[in-house]
């Protein structure tokens, strides 16, 4: 059976278009689940994390399945709670640079660039503030929730709206440039893809199994790659949506989709390189040596990225609600439910330590940079995390 989780009826939604959120359809809390999580067996840590600092936003993701994660550049982390409240703190200490509360149910971000911070609302608006200062430069209207993190960079803001649209924006004044839309199924679950901006192209996944490459400037399709075919007799079993954003290495897309297909696709041309049966709405992170991917049971894979044969499966978090895994030096890093994260060795998948970051899940993948970890539970608590 597979673990009902995040859904959301895509034609309830346009049936009360007046709405400015939704509830789930479908949402249970893991202990009781028809799939209970499995019971965590002690673990004698073979190292200790060294956690740089620790902070507290308060409210983080609440309970509200929204996408809202670190976003860390030139020396900064940039956070925002289901509030509105966004901090920018130093990267190396904590300390808080500066914070706005726009007063907006925040509900995807932040995504940084081209000088801004920018934020999506349950009210269907885009804020971009000044990544200096805070300031709030400009707000702009869109056509629905956006639960996706916007990203800007030559002068556009890219945003995937929940009604099946991706949007480019003016960075200057939020000006609309282009719009691309598409079907979104009957059923899908709750979230979208956040695009990818690579070059002169923006690359998102889309809720009916597709995979796009857009011209950043104009919205043009560069190419369209068919990832997840819909199957089965019912809206549920046809669901097929990529909710886990794209990763990009080197020339090469890796995207996962539920009930679909992971595949690894041409940034140059969208052309399928190879292909695998695997259901995935956590999502994937990885490097030229392996691609590691959490499923919809919360088995942690990891692949060979330049051919898809399987080098390990670890089976013991399942239903643990795992984040997509990021590799950190010689570990791969999931956060649960529960607060904790697990390091599982890149070589064979054994589970060599756990830390807790706080008391709150973690839905949002921790984020790696300069070799610190930095992490975001939905209930607001926040660490930033370095091997000793």
């Amino acid at each position: 059976m597979k673990p009902l989780r995040h859904f959301i009826l895509v034609g309830l939604l346009f049936a009360l278009a007046g709405c400015n959120s939704m509830n789930p359809v479908d949402w249970v809390t893991p202990e009781k689940s028809a799939n209970p999580p499995a019971k965590l067996t002690e673990v004698k840590n073979a190292f200790t994390p060294q956690v740089l600092w620790r902070a507290d936003i308060g409210g983080g993701a609440e309970e509200h399945l929204l996408k809202l994660t670190p976003a860390i550049s030139d020396g900064r982390v940039y956070l925002a709670n289901a509030k509105g409240v966004v901090v920018a703190r130093n990267a190396a200490n904590g300390k808080v640079i500066w914070s706005q509360d726009t007063h907006a149910p925040a509900s995807g971000g932040p995504g940084v660039g081209d000088g801004l911070v920018l934020i999506g609302t349950r009210d269907a608006e885009i804020l971009a503030l000044s990544a200096e200062t805070g300031e709030i430069k400009w707000r702009a209207r869109v056509s629905s929730e956006v639960l996706s993190v916007p990203k800007a960079d030559a002068g556009m803001v890219v945003v995937h709206t929940l009604d099946g649209k991706l949007v480019g924006l003016d960075s200057a004044n939020g000006e609309k440039k282009w719009q691309y839309d598409y079907e979104v199924p009957v059923l899908s679950l709750r979230g979208s893809s956040s695009p990818v901006i690579v070059g002169p192209a923006a690359i998102c996944g889309l809720a009916n199994g597709k995979l796009v490459a857009l011209e950043l400037s104009s919205g043009r399709l560069y190419w369209e790659t068919t990832v997840g075919v819909a199957k089965g007799r019912n809206e549920l079993d046809r669901m097929i949506d990529i909710d886990a954003d794209p990763l990009v290495i080197d020339q090469a897309v890796f995207v996962a989709t539920y009930q679909g297909d992971l595949a690894a696709v041409s940034l140059k041309n969208g052309n399928v390189g190879w292909r695998r049966q695997l259901s995935s709405y956590a999502g994937l992170g990885g490097n030229y040596r392996q691609i590691y991917v959490t499923d919809d049971q919360d088995h942690v894979w990891s692949f060979d990225p330049s051919n898809a044969s399987s080098m390990w499966k670890q089976t013991a978090l399942q239903n643990r609600r795992l984040t997509a895994p990021v590799p950190f030096g010689d570990y791969v890093v999931a956060g649960d439910f529960e607060g904790y994260l697990h390091w599982i060795k890149f070589e064979d998948g054994s589970i060599l330590a756990r830390t807790k970051v706080g008391s709150s899940p973690i839905t949002a993948k921790p984020k790696l940079v300069d070799d610190v970890l930095y992490v975001y539970g939905d209930g607001g608590d926040f660490a930033a995390i370095k091997l000793p």
